[in-house]
């Protein structure tokens, strides 16, 4: 097999992965879309993982039990190592609600290639944004061990950057990332 070297030297760009974390609705996979534009602009290959694309698919078996959330992250970490070895910018957005969990996703994709992001939007404006009503529902107590209502979130302990959607537009949430990107990758594409 080709070294990743190899790989990103095809690229002309460093594979890494970019974390975010944060409440359901904090503005995670926003901010990850805007990066991603962004990136692509510059010519920069970048790859979107998020609920909507692992959950239908690789983790498609998986429920809401704290193993199910465990294994959901491991299996995402592990896909996450294989763009990451190709040279692909990696954005993850996912609550992973544990310094554990998190932790776990750092080991598996190594810890000079994992940028975590806290997004840190207060809760009550996550419940404001809700389009879907699972905050509701989980207040009602139809939805069980829902982040942030009835299953804990811990803060992360030392991240890359802690973005609040609610007091920042969504363009400086996006030029902070990509900023840390460029950071990180010192022969990007311009």
């Amino acid at each position: 097999m080709l070294p990743r070297s190899a790989r990103e030297q095809l690229l002309g760009q460093r594979g890494l992965m970019v974390w975010f974390t944060g409440l359901s609705g904090s503005g995670k996979s926003t901010i990850a879309l805007g990066v991603e534009r962004e990136l692509h602009s510059r010519g920069i290959l970048c790859r979107i993982l998020d609920g909507d694309n692992i959950r239908a698919g690789i983790n498609a078996g998986l429920g809401f039990s704290a193993e199910d959330r465990r294994e959901n992250i491991r299996r995402i970490a592990e896909v996450g190592k294989l763009f990451v070895d190709t040279g692909v910018v990696t954005l993850a957005a996912f609550v992973s609600p544990t310094n554990e969990y998190r932790q776990m996703a750092r080991d598996i994709i190594g810890a000079d290639d994992f940028f975590e992001i806290f997004v840190s939007t207060p809760l009550e404006e996550c419940e404001r944004r809700d389009v879907k009503g699972l905050y509701a529902r989980a207040r009602r107590g139809e939805v069980k061990d829902f982040t942030g209502i009835s299953a804990p979130f811990e803060v992360p302990e030392h991240p890359a950057l802690t973005i609040d959607t609610s007091r920042q537009p969504l363009e400086v949430s996006v030029r902070q990332v990509v900023e840390l990107i460029e950071a990180a990758m010192p022969h990007v594409k311009t």
